[in-house]
């Protein structure tokens, strides 16, 4: 008997805790697990989301850069959408193919994208006069309903690179996102859309329907009390000058190459553009983007898509030397007031260099070097710097230099917030161990002496040549550069990190007789075209050698001398010398953000720089002018 009690117990026991896991399953599913839950709820529910509007963005002094346009799309569910509808009425009101109808319903669910329960993007884009029309006779149509969202317009067609474009998202953008995003959203994707699609994009809001059994809207569901308002994205102040970034656009009419201008104090972008541009609102998110894109695409001779003031690498030619005298004069290789002779050639060994000096006065101080571009002048302090440690040991001066290159923000991302920056190239003693690892005893201090006047393997970015110009300015500090300058009006919620001084491990006094020299540049040297009275421009030019093609033509300075407001560099590619076509493009924009118009004396320059094309053809020689016979480099 007690036999049969033991197991009367034990079988009880077991039904009993299969009972208890029957209870706990079921209150999983049904209290716990939100799975099924919502699967229920789709089939009563419909989830309308409420699209924000995308911050705004404006300029220094408040002008518009950036709207919003409303854009019109119609959305499905396919197993609300009615088997009996008047297909052909629907295809007639949208003005589309009844293949296309059946084509755009049957794709989404089929590739397993969507749920035949949960609302899909059925068409898009579509026209408002069309979209207007469908919303009178939408209840004709169970299973379809109208969105409206917002793209993006330009009241200006300038800053196209900077500003940037939208796009929708991808599938893995969608995966990663943890619900930020679903297919048909819209994000940044270059330029400050990029950068800051966190602050613009805003949050979407929920409205849920009750629906009846053929579908249609009865009210909301439980009273609203799910439903949630869309939440506007940031409007921001991006620091650059609207004036000064479409004056700038003009004068690189039909020209290959950028302009970057900073203002020293603060390290805020001023103007940031790449030449040849475009409009930017041919890239809209509207129904002829991709046939621009493509026009956009395959160019690709003049490449308007690239960015070339913050990803093209370009050897800086001869603005490197006010940079090397600085560094020269804080490693104690040369005073100030040293005289280096100069005869129109520099010799290494029983050999000469032609250098392309001029005739020019000889340099008894680096103010007169700098004045005249001195190619031998830089010659002979690169030789003395390699040579600190010893004729066998030329890496160690090397690495010494770019040290202090680093400290200017050569060789790294200038940390400027964009969606992409390039971080040029500075060579080091590995990079030449490598370069020469065949050459027996390696390589000498002759090999790099080019890197003294800007030349060989040194590569910068016309950002980097700007920000070169505002240390100088500032007398051995900057703020790393940046286009955000407030955040709805206020300046002070941009990362602390740009407000924070980057030191450079210059003396102070070795500034002044460099600025010196690059003021007597401006009054009485290589570009005198860059000139403008009142203004104490210090600058420098530089010519660029191109092996294939003409050499580029550089330009980099500040103003006024004094407390400066403007740190600019210009890059012209395939233009010629320096004093030719840079310089005065610089003096003609520091001149209209200074004085904000053009002195009636200097207007012809003006005319003369914006009527001048450099695009036609590509293999252009250029001509020797009277600016190239004047102006050194």
């Amino acid at each position: 008997m007690d036999k049969f009690a033991g197991r009367q117990k034990i079988i009880i026991g077991f039904f009993a805790i299969c009972a208890l896991l029957l209870v706990y399953k079921s209150a999983e599913l049904q209290i716990f697990e939100t799975k099924y839950r919502e699967q229920a709820r789709r089939t009563t529910l419909d989830k309308r989301i409420n699209y924000p509007s995308r911050g705004l963005i404006y300029d220094r002094n408040d002008k518009l850069l950036v709207v919003n346009t409303p854009i019109y799309d119609i959305k499905a569910t396919y197993k609300k959408v009615d088997p009996q509808m008047d297909t052909a009425a629907f295809c007639n009101l949208l003005e589309i193919p009844i293949d296309t109808f059946k084509i755009l319903l049957d794709k989404n669910w089929k590739s397993r994208r969507y749920h035949k329960s949960v609302p899909f993007r059925f068409l898009s884009k579509v026209k408002p006069e069309i979209f207007a029309k469908f919303q009178e006779r939408m209840f004709d149509f169970p299973g379809f309903y109208p969105v409206t969202r917002n793209i993006r317009s330009y009241p200006h067609k300038n800053a196209a690179h900077t500003l940037g474009y939208l796009g929708e998202v991808d599938q893995r953008t969608i995966d990663q996102s943890e619900g930020k995003y679903e297919a048909g959203d819209f994000l940044g994707v270059s330029g400050v859309e990029k950068s800051y699609d966190n602050l613009l994009r805003g949050s979407k809001g929920l409205n849920y329907l009750l629906k009846d059994n053929l579908g249609r809207d009865v009210g909301s569901y439980e009273s609203g009390a799910l439903d949630s308002s869309a939440v506007s994205g940031e409007d921001i102040n991006v620091a650059l000058d609207l004036a000064l970034q479409e004056y700038g656009e003009l004068l690189m009419s039909n020209k290959r190459g950028a302009i970057v201008a900073l203002e020293p104090s603060t390290g805020e972008v001023l103007t940031m553009l790449s030449a040849p541009t475009y409009d930017p609102n041919i890239l809209k998110m509207d129904i002829n983007r991709g046939e621009a894109f493509n026009d956009l695409l395959s160019d690709t001779i003049n490449k308007p898509m690239l960015d070339r003031s913050v990803i093209s690498k370009y050897p800086p030619g001869s603005i490197f030397k006010p940079i090397f005298a600085l560094i020269a004069l804080q490693m104690g290789i040369y005073e100030p007031n040293r005289t280096i002779y100069c005869d129109g050639s520099y010799e290494v060994g029983k050999r000469g260099f032609s250098q392309g000096c001029r005739d020019h006065p000889t340099p008894y101080n680096v103010g007169i070097a700098l004045q005249w571009s001195c190619n031998s002048y830089f010659y002979q302090l690169m030789k003395e710097c390699i040579l600190l440690n010893g004729y066998d040991n030329p890496g160690k001066g090397l690495d010494t230099i770019v040290s202090y290159l680093s400290d200017f923000g050569l060789g790294k991302k200038t940390g400027l917030d964009y969606n992409y920056e390039n971080e040029g190239f500075i060579p080091d003693s590995k990079y030449y161990d490598n370069l020469y690892r065949d050459v027996v005893n390696g390589w000498k201090w002759s090999y790099i002496l080019s890197l003294g006047i800007g030349q060989g393997e040194l590569e910068l970015t016309t950002l980097q040549m700007a920000n070169l110009a505002a240390i100088i300015a500032n007398r051995g500090y900057y703020y790393k550069p940046h286009l955000l300058r407030a955040i709805d009006g206020d300046k002070q919620a941009i990362d602390g990190s740009y407000l924070t001084k980057e030191k450079v491990r210059i003396d102070p006094q070795h500034f002044e007789p460099v600025i010196e020299g690059m003021e007597k540049v401006i009054s009485q040297g290589t570009a005198r075209a860059a000139y403008v009275p009142g203004l104490d421009i210090c600058g420098k030019t530089g010519t660029s050698q191109n092996q294939r093609k003409v050499s580029h033509s550089v330009f980099f300075g500040f103003a006024p001398r004094n407390n400066p407001k403007i740190a600019i560099a210009v890059y012209v590619e395939n233009a010629g010398s320096g004093g030719a076509i840079a310089a005065p493009i610089a003096g003609l924009m520091i001149e209209k953000y200074l004085n904000q118009e053009i002195a009636p004396n200097r207007e012809y320059l003006e005319n003369v720089m914006i009527e001048t094309n450099l695009l036609d053809p590509y293999e252009r020689k250029v001509e020797s002018t009277a600016m190239d016979t004047l102006y050194n480099n």
